[in-house]
């Protein structure tokens, strides 16, 4: 799709991953600043921790709180080794039921998983989500956009996340991104991602984006990226 779509491939993270499409990265960047840009993240680590001890073990190895969080409520997190230095930033979502989303950056997330392997393996289940693909869709008409294909989901507000249906596809989305706009990520399963995401560009509002300009989206934000700004 990428490809078809005309974009430059670069490698990143161990991936090919789209840096920037025709339209070039100045006009993409203010394309998500003033409707809505679609992001494949993909390389991005997705893990449940599972059971009724899921949210103390992860508290053990983050000074935030988690146990605390409100079901369907997003948080962000910084990963520590014992020592209390940033092994990796990260998102969580309480999902219920002894659920915990979480989302790692891909660079750093097989030494993430490794991590909680070791120091919390124990006290709760850990499961990969290797083969789901993550889309991010920002800007102020994102929720113009995602609402005509999932109905409701502009009743999230920030940093909330919840499950919906699409063509009976299971999907997890977030109000949250790493724009600083509004905006969403969306857990599709692998083999869907591609349809959703073309369902998504058919939106009239909607561009593709890539890495580049999500750079310095983040950037004019004001948020930090590991290994970068923060280590």
């Amino acid at each position: 799709l990428h490809l078809e779509l005309g974009d430059k491939m670069v490698p990143f993270a161990g991936y090919s991953m789209p840096v920037q499409y025709p339209m070039g990265l100045m006009a993409e960047h203010a394309h998500t600043r003033t409707a809505a840009g679609l992001f494949d993240v993909s390389h991005m680590g997705q893990l449940l921790l599972r059971g009724a001890g899921a949210a103390a073990a992860f508290e053990s190895l983050m000074p935030v709180d988690v146990v605390d969080l409100a079901v369907g409520k997003q948080r962000y997190g910084l990963l520590t080794t014992e020592e209390g230095t940033i092994i990796d930033d990260l998102m969580f979502v309480n999902q219920g039921q002894g659920n915990i989303f979480v989302i790692v950056n891909g660079a750093c997330k097989a030494g993430d998983i490794a991590h909680m392997q070791e120091h919390i393996g124990k006290r709760c289940e850990i499961v990969t989500l290797p083969t789901h693909g993550l889309l991010a869709l920002q800007g102020p008409l994102a929720v113009n956009a995602l609402q005509r294909l999932l109905p409701g989901v502009e009743k999230l507000v920030f940093m909330t996340g919840a499950a919906f249906t699409w063509q009976g596809v299971s999907l997890f989305v977030t109000r949250s991104g790493y724009t600083g706009e509004d905006g969403f990520e969306i857990s599709v399963p692998g083999g869907s991602a591609e349809v959703f995401a073309r369902a998504l560009l058919a939106q009239p509002e909607v561009k593709p984006v890539g890495l580049g300009a999500r750079n310095s989206l983040r950037l004019e934000a004001g948020l930090c990226l590991y290994g970068q700004d923060i280590d």
